[in-house]
Order: C-alpha cells, then sequence, then structure tokens
C-alpha cells in the first residue's frame, strides 16, 4: 500500500483494460477484479468460487484481472467513472474509500438485493457495519453500497522458538510484552517487525490509542460522533509511547522505509520475534513460517483494529449485475465459507462444525471474543479521505525522529479536520 503517481498507475491500468471492447457485454462474461493473494485464505476461497459459479451459470465465463491494492485504490474513481468498470470488484471498506466512491455514484446500491437474497441476515451486525453508507458516504447506516464475506482483525504473531532460545517468557499481559521487548533488545534483537512505508506502523500507533480509548472514543474518530482531539490521553500516550519504544530500539528506524510485505517476510523468516498485524496474514503463516508460533489479542485492551472483510462491490456501470450478485451469492454459501476458515481466513457465514483445523478455530474464535465485547474498531485511516498517505508520511516522521510527538499529533489534527465532511 505505497502511495503511487495517480497518473501513471490510471495510465497503465487503463492501457492494460481499455481499447479491447471490455466495456461491453455478451452476457457470457464476468468481469472480477480482486487483489487476494491465490495462496492466501480469501485467493484460495475466490478461486473455488469461480469455479462453482462457472458450474452453476453453464456458458459463462469469468474473466478475472488480477489488480494490486495500490493499483485499485488510486485509480477506482477514474476507471469506474469509464466503460471499462469490472462487472464486480473487490474494494477497501470505509469512508474514505468505499463510502467516498458512494458519495460519488459510482456504486450500485445494493440495498433491494440484499434484502431479496438474505444478506441484510446471514452477515453479522458486527460486520454489516462496513456495507452501509449514508448520503455524506458515512458508514454505519444508509443504503447497502459493499458485501463482506469474512471478518478480519489484528493481534499479536510471536516466534515461540525465538522466545524458547533467548530464554523470555511468552508475552501474555501488556507488562510482560514491553517486558519481552527490553529483553530482546538488550540480547541485540530488534523485537518489532514493522513496515513505516504502509500501514503497519500507523497500526501500531492506533493500537495503542485503542488501549486507552472506549468505544464513544472509536464513534467520535470513525463516526463523527463528537469532536476528535488528537492531543487527548489516548492519542499522547500512542504517539510518545510509540517514539519511546523507537528510541528505545523496540521499532527499528530502518524500518520506516520498509514495506509491509518485507515484515512480513522478515518475520516468516524467524528475523523478529513479535508481529503485530492482522488475520490476512494468518493463513500464509501457516503455510510459510516453519517455526512454532502463536497468537494473542493485544493485551490490556478491549478494543483493537478489525472489521468486517473487504467489500464486494458492484459498480454503477457494471454491464452484468445479475451475474455479480449471483458470484458475491457463491462467496457466502456454506461450501466457501467453510473453505475459507479452513484456510486461515475469518468467514461471517460458515458451519462452525465444518472448521477442522486447530489453528483456524483459533483464529475463529479469536474473531469471535473481539466481535461479542464490541471490540472491532476499524482502522486509523478510514475517517477521512487522504489520510492514510498523511498517516504513512507522519509515522514516518516519528520513527525516523525528524518530528516530535506534540508536532505530529497537530498535523494529524489538521489534515483530520480538513477531511471530515460538513453534516
Amino acid at each position: 500500500m505505497v502511495a503511487t503517481a495517480v497518473v501513471l498507475a490510471g495510465s497503465l491500468l487503463l492501457t492494460s483494460c481499455g481499447g479491447s471492447g471490455s466495456g461491453t457485454s455478451d452476457g457470457k462474461t464476468l468481469r472480477l477484479w480482486h487483489y487476494e493473494g491465490p495462496d492466501s485464505a480469501m485467493g484460495v476461497a475466490w478461486n473455488e468460487a469461480i469455479k462453482e459459479f462457472e458450474a452453476k451459470h453453464p456458458g459463462v465465463k469469468v474473466k478475472f484481472e488480477e489488480k494490486g491494492f495500490e493499483q485499485i485504490q488510486k485509480t477506482a474513481p477514474m476507471v469506474l467513472n469509464s466503460s471499462d468498470a469490472p462487472d464486480i470488484m473487490e474494494y477497501n471498506k470505509g469512508n474514505a474509500t468505499a463510502g467516498l466512491l458512494s458519495r460519488q455514484g459510482l456504486l450500485t446500491d445494493l440495498t433491494a438485493e440484499a434484502g431479496k437474497r438474505g444478506w441484510d441476515k446471514e452477515i453479522p451486525a458486527s460486520v454489516r457495519t462496513t456495507s452501509m453508507y449514508d448520503a455524506n458516504g458515512v458508514m454505519g447506516s444508509g443504503k447497502w453500497y459493499g458485501v463482506p464475506n469474512y471478518g478480519e482483525y489484528t493481534m499479536v504473531f510471536y516466534n515461540k522458538d525465538l522466545f524458547r532460545k533467548y530464554k523470555i517468557a511468552e508475552p501474555r499481559t501488556f507488562g510482560r510484552l514491553t517486558a519481552a521487548m527490553d529483553e530482546f533488545a538488550r540480547a541485540g534483537v530488534t523485537p518489532l517487525a514493522n513496515a513505516g512505508a504502509e500501514y503497519m506502523a500507523q497500526q501500531y500507533l492506533y493500537q495503542l490509542a485503542l488501549s486507552r480509548a472506549d468505544r464513544s472514543w472509536v464513534d467520535k474518530y470513525e463516526l463523527y460522533k463528537g469532536r476528535t482531539d488528537f492531543h487527548d490521553a489516548a492519542w499522547t500516550y500512542a504517539a510518545t509511547t510509540f517514539a519511546d519504544w523507537v528510541r528505545k530500539g523496540w521499532i527499528s528506524k530502518a524500518s520506516s522505509g520498509t514495506k509491509a510485505e518485507d515484515a512480513g517476510v522478515s518475520w516468516i523468516r524467524g528475523k523478529a520475534p513479535i508481529l503485530f498485524s492482522g488475520s490476512w496474514w494468518y493463513g500464509r503463516f501457516q503455510t510459510e513460517a516453519t517455526f512454532d508460533w502463536d497468537t494473542s489479542l493485544w493485551p490490556g485492551s478491549n478494543l483493537t483494529l478489525g472489521s468486517g472483510g473487504n467489500l464486494w462491490v458492484v459498480p454503477k456501470g457494471a454491464k452484468n449485475k445479475e451475474l455479480a450478485y449471483d458470484f458475491i451469492d457463491i462467496t457466502l454459501s456454506k461450501k466457501i465459507q467453510n473453505l475459507l476458515g479452513n484456510k486461515g481466513g475469518v468467514p461471517v457465514a460458515a458451519d462452525a462444525s465444518a472448521i477442522t483445523d486447530p489453528r483456524a478455530k483459533a483464529l475463529i474464535s479469536g474473531f469471535n471474543t473481539v466481535s461479542a465485547r464490541d471490540g472491532l474498531a476499524f482502522y486509523p485511516d478510514w475517517p477521512v479521505a487522504g489520510f492514510y498517505d498523511t498517516l504513512v508520511s507522519e509515522t514516518q516522521k516519528l520513527i525516523t525522529g525528524s518530528e516530535k510527538p506534540d508536532a505530529y499529533l497537530g498535523n494529524l489534527q489538521k489534515a483530520y479536520d480538513q477531511g471530515v465532511p460538513k453534516r
């Protein structure tokens, strides 16, 4: 999720898709875009859904076009406003993304289909918050513009072999977590895998704030139910603690330019004992990590980052909307949901008895625990358009030490206040 040049990315995307009759339809092709890796739980499940769809629609082929997250993120408004729009695509949830596109009139209103096909009953309330957007593009109410079919949340991943090697106790409390990081640092090991060039660093910082926050704090920040003050106790604690962790060597200054993929790979290769990130890594870690590992929720916090997963959206200009709706139905079927769960995803409509993998059971149990206590607190970049890039650049400065916590919070306040829609 590194910022790229919009014009260049847009021209590349249009070159790859446009000018070839892709904007027309004979009713025999479903054009599908998503950005899940083929070996991820979602990628495996969606590939099976494509096979299922084609078996149930003789003569219809799915034309899957793999797009990068950043490619879709940066060019979606332009592409969806052209004849090159796909029939169905995966898109990020939240006010600054799906909410913005809904407000711009680029997405199909799915409210009637949600009722007719039972999506409104099948998807849990804690997950469908990100499906609905009001006239201002604010999530949580209004019309359905997207359908999530998995959940996601963040957790602490830790390498048990490294903890044993250095004779360090596993971090089941926040005090134990900070003590472990200090012990690793004194042994010459940077404890936290981090990526300052993408989402990971800002999510560390947001989790620190959440550990001093409550639901009303989240609602103010994410849903504009009151004023957000970036110099309040929670944000101040988060920024000063994060900067302190860099100073102590628990987070490497060199990670300011690191991408999430690099941080994940460093953890997979056993170079970092601790990684805080999302369930989207879980299936991959199951496949690629060769050491003994485990997870826990962030200790000492009732809130953590998480939500329903990314959305299936149907562009306003899609040529095969009924086929798109049928594909969404299939991704919510028990067969696909059960597969998603056993491959390391967090299904929203699976048969619990069909999930047999022990790690998969633990993953889903963690999500259910967070959901049951109303602990899904969304993500820090969601509230306003363009805030993701602000968080990346400002958090990088906090890592390098070129900006102090007070200035960091002041710059976030300015960007946030400029982006909050007038209501």
